[in-house]
């Protein structure tokens, strides 16, 4: 089992480095903007695996909060690269006909 793990830990440290060279050199912004996606659930995986090894269930807590926040922090740098301005974000979505 322990062996399973080290497996899981270290395909996931690897692809939690390409996505760091993704977001490093990626052509687009919106490479980028995926990278660092990437890298953030990969982020949640990693304390995911802690929690079964360590047997902590409290950090499990910590995992969905990440989550969220990745997932709030990427939908406003999208918003922002879109618009140029995040306060302005909301106007002029719908257009009158």
């Amino acid at each position: 089992m322990t062996a399973v793990l080290v497996i899981a830990t270290m395909a996931i440290f690897a692809t939690m480095a390409l996505a760091l060279i993704r977001a490093l050199k990626g052509p687009t912004i919106y490479d980028r903007i995926v990278a660092v996606n990437v890298f953030g659930t990969k982020t949640v995986l990693v304390v995911a695996l802690i929690t079964y090894v360590t047997g902590h269930a409290d950090l499990i807590d910590v995992a969905l909060v990440y989550a969220l926040i990745n997932f709030i922090a990427i939908v406003a740098v999208l918003k922002l690269v879109k618009m140029r301005d995040l306060a302005k974000a909301g106007e002029g979505d719908i257009t009158d006909g």
